[in-house]
């Protein structure tokens, strides 16, 4: 992957909407909403691609259906100034992790975490703050999506088993 900034024009632009409102339409789909060949958007695909504007394609599942059943947004409040190597490295090890940055603001880092029930988010929490530079953590449990269609209300991965608390993401 090319690591310069890409550029694009507006066929890019409109490309990139097509595949962003369904990554799963043909090139031809595309080509015919947009005035090219099939052959054209897949170029520009490829070409999307290899610079790194495009970094993958994925299906939006209801966590429900995966076995996540609660969802809760973790601010964590570091001892000291944490890299955020470090914080990464300890968000990996967590599978009900599945978004993690830093932020501005009083807090370290915010955690998204889905869990199977309320008791297994009690228990990814203290695993988190089993952590020797974790200070305290602050949780709040989403009740319902208001944007239902966006990014955060899918899932990206099956629940793990009941009793597989030890399961690891691999880096």
């Amino acid at each position: 992957m090319n690591s310069r900034p890409a550029s694009f024009d507006e066929l890019d632009r409109k490309i990139l909407t097509a595949l962003m409102a369904n990554a799963r339409s043909s090139f031809a789909e595309i080509g015919a909403a947009i005035g090219l060949s099939a052959t054209a958007v897949k170029r520009r695909v490829d070409r999307l691609r290899e610079t790194g504007v495009i970094t993958g394609f994925t299906a939006t599942v209801k966590p429900a259906a995966l076995g996540w059943r609660t969802e809760a947004y973790v601010e964590v409040y570091c001892e000291g100034a944490a890299p955020p190597r470090r914080l990464a490295e300890v968000v990996r090890h967590h599978p009900e992790i599945t978004a993690a940055m830093t932020v501005t603001g009083g807090a370290d880092a915010l955690l998204h975490v889905r869990a199977r029930d309320v008791g297994h988010f009690e228990e990814v929490l203290e695993r988190i703050r089993t952590e020797p530079f974790i200070r305290k953590t602050i949780s709040v449990m989403v009740l319902s999506h208001l944007l239902p269609d966006s990014p955060e209300a899918g899932a990206s991965q099956p629940a793990p088993p009941q009793g597989a608390a030890d399961v690891r993401r691999a880096p």
